[in-house]
């Protein structure tokens, strides 16, 4: 399907990913909100779901946020107009919000956030704010007037008063009002305000990067839980100096090569990657099986035509070693060598696994037995 409005998936990522924003009328022709409101505030009460509202004047604080989960009375109180029900992860809860993600391949499983929906009256919104994400807001129902341009930083004024990161003093560049089924997308730092035109839904297709922080301190933590961690180390050529306080220049050299040799390790650095941007945003998304299957069990349901997808909070990724090729699912990592090899790019290619080809692969007892794992432990079940 053409989503980008004309242009192809190569040529978006070349002269817009992460450069500047694009209105794209009619993304989604014909487009109707996979939810309700009414569902969305039920969702908003469960304990497993990430939800806030927003609400702009709150007792004469500006932009307020409440955190779920909530109450059905809570709804019943809040103004007519001028706030905004967040909730986070729609994707993980309703299968076809997640098939809306199929849409977006041409980017990396691995820099996938969510997809959260956005719920609010006529003059709801969170507020003029920019994000550290890309974002493709694509309208599920009702209208959106959108204001957005320019970039923002740290040090752009903030409003005082609020937890949130309201932009006090911003003025858009560009203003349109999306309907159902367009889109558009945002570069992290473009400041944006989106204003609710009557009740509205509109679902936040999120891309998010680690930081360095998280890079750095994810990965020396994963080296530190290496086996040969715990060695010491060494200096056997030790010279007498003139002051025994000196921190001498060879000692630094020393420190600089094993450093150097344990970050320089790219298979290392691969498995851990591989795990760390797999791992499910929280331990409610990924739930075993009611009842585990035995692996008989489940080669006939494959090799009848049953559709096997991933479960909506999972995530997949594989990375190709020089001998061998690792599979990773939900932030635990599975080496295929040989002829299995094939079937890490075939798991990770779509929510929905090619039946045909899947049907051939579980004929290996290596991978019905990894294919079993999965199922059990709730990375995959069948539609």
């Amino acid at each position: 399907m053409d989503m980008l409005g004309g242009i192809t998936s190569a040529e978006f990522l070349r002269d817009y990913w992460q450069k500047k924003p694009l209105v794209i009328r009619q993304a989604l022709p014909g487009f109707e909100s996979p939810v309700t409101a009414d569902e969305l505030a039920g969702l908003a009460c469960e304990e497993t779901v990430e939800s806030r509202i927003v609400i702009e004047d709150d007792a004469g604080k500006p932009w307020q946020v409440h955190n779920g989960p909530f109450t059905e009375e809570r709804f019943s109180k809040l103004p007519e107009q001028n706030w905004t029900l967040l909730v986070q992860g729609l994707d993980h809860w309703v299968p076809e919000v997640a098939d809306l993600l199929e849409h977006f391949r041409f980017v990396p499983n691995w820099r996938l956030d969510d997809i959260m929906a956005s719920y609010a009256p006529k003059g709801g919104s969170v507020g003029p704010h920019y994000d550290q994400y890309d974002v493709f807001l694509l309208q599920a129902r009702g209208n959106r007037r959108w204001t957005f341009g320019g970039e923002c930083s740290s040090k752009s004024p903030r409003l005082e008063g609020t937890p949130l990161r309201i932009l006090s003093d911003w003025q858009g560049e560009e203003t349109v009002v999306l309907e159902p089924g367009d889109m558009l997308y945002l570069p992290p730092a473009i400041g944006h305000h989106g204003v609710a035109e009557g009740d509205c839904i509109t679902l936040s297709v999120g891309f998010r990067a680690p930081t360095v922080d998280d890079l750095l301190t994810g990965f020396t933590d994963f080296l530190c839980n290496q086996p040969n961690a715990a060695e010491h180390m060494n200096d056997p050529d030790l010279a007498v100096q003139d002051n025994p306080g000196t921190i001498a220049p060879v000692v630094i050299d020393r420190l600089e090569a094993l450093i150097q040799e344990k970050i320089g390790d790219r298979r290392n650095l691969s498995l851990w990657f591989g795990q760390f941007a797999t791992a499910p945003k929280s331990a409610e998304t990924v739930v075993p099986a009611d009842e585990p299957a035995a692996s008989e069990d489940l080669q006939a349901a494959i090799q009848a035509g049953e559709q096997v997808r991933w479960n909506e909070g999972s995530r997949f990724a594989f990375h190709e070693l020089d001998n061998e090729t690792a599979l990773f699912v939900d932030g635990e990592q599975y080496l295929l060598r040989g002829d299995a090899r094939p079937f890490a790019p075939l798991l990770c290619a779509g929510v929905r696994v090619d039946t045909k080809a899947l049907a051939e692969f579980a004929e290996d007892d290596a991978i019905l037995g990894l294919l079993t794992n999965l199922y059990n432990q709730g990375s995959v079940y069948f539609e």
